[in-house]
């Protein structure tokens, strides 16, 4: 008896996982949170280790900058990011992705269009 009452058990703590894992992910926390559709971004930039430029297919908005919180290292010269979506969406504050080749983690900070200044003030050289 006490070798089913185990086996249930773990059926059942196995059950939760999997539901956890299929859920929708949870709706923005802040009211001011942005999240993007990925089906909407075209491409994506890393102009250096602090800043992802997100360029979209429609919209408002044509290019999303998404002002990391603190730098990844290796994002600018890897030029590339892997990243598991969960809900078709990235949201502000909320995704953690990988440099490419190097596995470096980093997440995801404030989105904001490209062309307003930055929250911290830097403002990009002009291009030549």
């Amino acid at each position: 008896m006490k070798k089913l009452t185990m086996i249930a058990l773990a059926a059942g703590l196995a059950g939760l996982v999997v539901s956890a894992a299929y859920a929708d992910p949870p709706a923005p926390a802040k009211p001011n949170q942005i999240c993007i559709r990925t089906s909407d971004i075209d491409s994506m930039s890393y102009p250096d280790d602090h800043t992802i430029l997100f360029r979209m297919n429609g919209g408002k908005v044509k290019v999303w900058r998404n002002e990391l919180p603190r730098q990844c290292s290796g994002l600018k010269f890897e030029s590339g990011i892997a990243w598991t979506i969960w809900g078709g969406q990235v949201c502000s504050n909320m995704q953690v992705f990988y440099v490419l080749r190097r596995g470096t983690p980093c997440m995801l900070g404030t989105f904001v269009p490209a062309d307003q200044p930055r929250q911290d003030g830097w403002v990009p050289p002009p291009k030549k």
